[in-house]
């Protein structure tokens, strides 16, 4: 979210909101190729199992659309083309072309061919018609958007009417002594990992800093309510360090 009209957060400085979307490319353009390496160690590989969910709770079948924003390397999109069929189709949107070709070079080595599409994308203005999707998923890559109800709203437009939009994000632990645990991690640890083995420290710190900065679980869910979502719900994951939180559009 901006804090007004002129400016917004990059972690934890204000900066000018025209400067930020070049400023996370930066960060993203320096880990892409280290990205999945550090996501195993940064998460001691849960980040798996919080992504198992979200395929779950997406419920996609043989033959649906699905929009996988920020989508990476592609992990989710590759379990999507599976589910799908070669009947359904899967759209790999990042706004980072670094991300883009990573995730797309992964997904062809792995065997996954003609029912996905790599698209360069900017989240607040999806190059989607209206309804075009039954499901759309975005993991850890929301907070990273300058302009969240933006994002939100064109989410929501793209998606057909009964479809489902999952979020997959960073959250706020449920308990102080998680809390003051994460902290320490994430601004002692991380910095140091990510300087061990990508050779960026900066960006790790980035990284912990959006993740402070991102509203919390309920914040979250008016949020997807107000872009026009209805039955929104979330499921706390790991004490509340990640948070998955699922809306429909009616």
């Amino acid at each position: 979210m901006t804090s007004d009209k002129h400016t917004t957060h990059f972690g934890y400085q204000e900066v000018p909101v025209t400067e930020k979307a070049s400023r996370v490319a930066d960060v993203f353009d320096s880990v892409a190729s280290r990205y999945d390496v550090m996501n195993d160690l940064m998460s001691f590989g849960i980040h798996r199992v919080w992504k198992r969910l979200t395929i779950e709770r997406a419920a996609v079948r043989p033959g649906h659309s699905v929009l996988d924003i920020a989508g990476g390397t592609g992990d989710l999109t590759y379990k999507f083309a599976r589910l799908v069929g070669p009947r359904g189709r899967v759209v790999l949107a990042d706004i980072n072309e670094s991300m883009l070709r990573v995730g797309r070079d992964k997904l062809l080595d792995r065997g996954v061919g003609g029912n996905v599409e790599y698209v360069q994308a900017n989240a607040e203005t999806l190059p989607f018609p209206d309804n075009s999707f039954d499901c759309i998923t975005i993991a850890f890559g929301l907070r990273n958007v300058t302009d969240q109800n933006a994002a939100l709203r064109s989410m929501t437009r793209v998606l057909k009417p009964g479809g489902r939009l999952l979020v997959l994000e960073f959250s706020k632990p449920q308990s102080a002594a998680l809390n003051r645990a994460y902290d320490e991690y994430s601004f002692r640890l991380l910095p140091r990992m990510g300087e061990f083995v990508a050779g960026d420290a900066d960006s790790y710190r980035y990284l912990a800093e959006s993740i402070r900065m991102h509203p919390d679980q309920q914040t979250l869910k008016g949020m997807m309510e107000n872009a026009g979502l209805e039955r929104v719900e979330y499921t706390n994951l790991t004490g509340g360090i990640v948070a998955l939180h699922r809306g429909i559009k009616l």
